[in-house]
């Protein structure tokens, strides 16, 4: 072997040595930063359930008794569960107004938060922890992202966007079958059941699947125009999911008697049958 094929030989074994060098190196500083998220969430995630077990200001029992009918239609067990549940919520996330005409008000921080408590009931340790911040406008808001104007959105940064104007529309018509706040709480209850940390994977395999397989079906007959659901759910099974838990909280029976099979299996995947809860 020459001096050159020497040279050659020993820098390529130099060259594959830094590449598992870095190759090594990136996995330790990714383990650590893993470990270290990991350790933070944990440590968080377990005393906001575990530790913190307040009971529900009354000033927050007063707007629920006065403005929240799927609370009122429980049982005294489930108002009990739903009252821990709700003030566990409110400890856990920060509600930011983003206009200067818009002043924060118990009534926003509490009915906000009863809508996700109303969509999760069905489970009751998911809390969405990945959306820690609930960023609340005045009406309409246009988003330099999109470049449109917005009711609502939630995004995989921990961030759920509300009108608050939409939000109120929603519940003051409670058999429209559209309600911002469920719609954008329904996006961020997939999100949470995706992204990796200590609530993720709690939907079932199995109803996804089930549930799937009958949004693809229904989503034909949306463009067809032959279904109970609105346009919008046409869109993309994310939207169809979205619209499809509006119409169950609102228009229960409707759904129940247009399709029983999307109403069981969207009970199933809830945890939670809506016309049972509230009949008990």
């Amino acid at each position: 072997m020459g001096a050159t094929q020497y040279i050659l030989s020993g820098l390529g074994i130099f060259a594959l040595g830094w590449i598992l060098y870095k190759v090594i190196d990136e996995s330790v500083q990714v383990t650590k930063i893993i470990f270290n998220y990991s350790t933070q969430y944990r440590f968080k995630h377990l005393w906001h359930r575990h530790m913190i077990r307040r009971p529900l200001k009354e000033k927050y029992r007063v707007i629920l008794q006065d403005y929240f009918i799927y609370y009122l239609k429980l049982g005294e067990e489930d108002k009990q569960l739903f009252e821990k549940r709700l003030q566990q919520f409110i400890d856990m996330k920060e509600f930011i107004v983003r206009s200067k005409s818009l002043t924060l008000s118990d009534e926003m921080i509490v009915l906000i938060s009863a809508s996700a408590i109303q969509l999760t009931f069905g489970f009751p340790g998911i809390y969405f922890t990945h959306f820690q911040r609930i960023l609340i406008y005045p009406d309409n808001y246009y988003s330099l992202i999109t470049q449109k104007y917005h009711q609502g959105e939630v995004n995989r940064a921990g961030i759920i966007v509300l009108s608050w104007k939409n939000f109120l529309s929603g519940y003051t018509d409670r058999t429209d079958g559209r309600n911002l706040a469920l719609h954008e709480m329904a996006h961020a209850l997939l999100l949470e059941d995706k992204i990796v940390n200590g609530e993720y994977e709690f939907l079932s395999r199995r109803h996804l699947r089930a549930w799937d397989l009958l949004a693809t079906m229904e989503m034909e007959r949306i463009r067809n125009g032959q279904s109970i659901f609105r346009e919008y759910g046409a869109t993309n099974r994310y939207e169809f999911f979205a619209v499809a838990i509006e119409i169950y909280f609102e228009k229960p029976y409707e759904l129940n008697a247009y399709s029983p099979q999307l109403y069981r299996t969207l009970s199933n995947l809830l945890n939670q049958d809506i016309i049972k809860l509230h009949s008990a």
